[in-house]
């Protein structure tokens, strides 16, 4: 078996290997080939005392006679694999036979290795030092996974903090620039008047992001809580676009709510999945044309329910479709009345439909525009 060639710049030394044979000179053998090569070595003459032997050493890897007396190497490699599972040692197989099907069997048992008697000192130590190393690696990687997890739960809760204490002053300029803009300090003039409301488009659209920032770190840890109730799709959808044709009417853009004989229902906290109907309306509004007709049909079939947004503007580039659903992936594509877009809102939609146990989907429509499916199950 070939394998690949130990990393040098791992230190091995002090890791514990269980050495079991029946036979006290292999076991003299190996334990002196091993031992001048730094490792801790314990000893086994039967896989019954190498069960035992087991527990109390926790060694990194085993080397297993096949033959003993009692239970045979490869039914102790299972019993140690059933015991231990994923934590289990590495185990060699030390064997006086090289058939195909013995190796085979090792394998089958567990094993990730095998070696010949009578023992070649240069291949015992690299064939050990490879399995050694990977397995060195493998706690390496974890350990730097755990760090990464514990860092990025770090980075979500700062998220949510800050997006939490931005939020209330951010609104609160919001509402002053509202009630200034609707002369309620005097009349402004027209240049105040601009600045007034430059003052709440801006602080809108930070808004909107801090409130985008909030739902991801809410979702990224874990925090998601959903009220789901029996509801109508017509009902989910019906507010929204109505809303939502009020805004459209500044671009002379009109939508269209599509419905069928028998209205739908779905179980789903409607305030979340509300947030996914508006965010495909606006963005549809967003970057279709001046004077479009966006339409949004209500489907079921199948067990599952739902809707579609059509919209005109440039559909999605083929190179760009592994941008969309994730955080902060932006699209070639502009809005066409200058909106801003934060690239988070369809992250957020995905995270929101999976966990109602749905999925979205988008697929360009011949000619021009795009269409966004939402599928939930149907309420039994």
């Amino acid at each position: 078996m070939d394998n690949p060639l130990p990393n040098p710049l791992i230190d091995l030394k002090g890791r514990r290997i269980l050495a079991v044979d029946d036979d006290r000179i292999n076991l003299k053998i190996i334990g002196g080939i091993l031992r001048h090569e730094g490792y801790e070595i314990a000893e086994a003459a039967s896989g019954e005392q190498a069960l035992e032997v087991y527990a109390a050493f926790q060694p990194n890897l085993v080397l297993l006679d096949v033959m003993m007396p009692g239970i045979d190497g490869f039914t102790t490699c299972r019993t140690l694999k059933k015991t231990y599972g994923d934590m289990c040692a590495p185990v060699i197989f030390v064997t006086a036979k090289s058939e195909a099907e013995d190796v085979v069997m090792g394998f089958d048992a567990g094993g990730v290795d095998y070696l010949t008697k009578p023992f070649r000192p240069k291949e015992v130590v690299a064939r050990i030092r490879t399995h050694l190393s990977n397995q060195q690696l493998v706690e390496q990687q974890k350990h730097l996974v755990d760090q990464l997890s514990k860092a990025n739960e770090a980075k979500d809760r700062f998220l949510g903090m800050c997006a939490h204490d931005l939020r209330n002053p951010l609104s609160s300029i919001r509402g002053l620039a509202e009630l200034m803009d609707e002369n309620a300090i005097g009349t402004l003039t027209d240049e105040q008047r601009e600045i007034i409301q430059t003052i709440h488009g801006a602080s809108q659209s930070m808004l909107q992001l801090v409130n985008e920032l909030l739902d991801v770190a809410t979702i990224e840890a874990g925090h998601l809580k959903l009220a789901k109730v029996p509801t109508s799709v017509v009902e989910m959808i019906e507010r929204s676009v109505h809303l939502a044709n009020i805004e459209a009417a500044k671009k002379n853009t009109k939508i269209e709510l599509v419905t069928m004989p028998a209205d739908p229902v779905v179980e789903v906290d409607r305030n979340k999945m509300r947030q996914v109907v508006d965010n495909l309306i606006n963005n549809a509004v967003k970057y279709s044309p001046r004077g479009s007709v966006i339409t949004v049909i209500v489907h079921a079939s199948n067990g599952v329910a739902g809707f579609a947004v059509r919209d005109n503007g440039p559909g999605i580039p083929e190179s760009e479709r592994h941008k969309l659903f994730k955080d902060y992936g932006r699209l070639s594509a502009q809005p066409t009345g200058g909106e801003k877009s934060t690239g988070l809102g369809l992250a957020i939609c995905r995270k929101i439909v999976e966990a109602h146990n749905g999925t979205i989907s988008v697929e360009n429509i011949p000619g021009r525009g795009a269409e966004f499916v939402v599928s939930l199950p149907l309420h039994k």
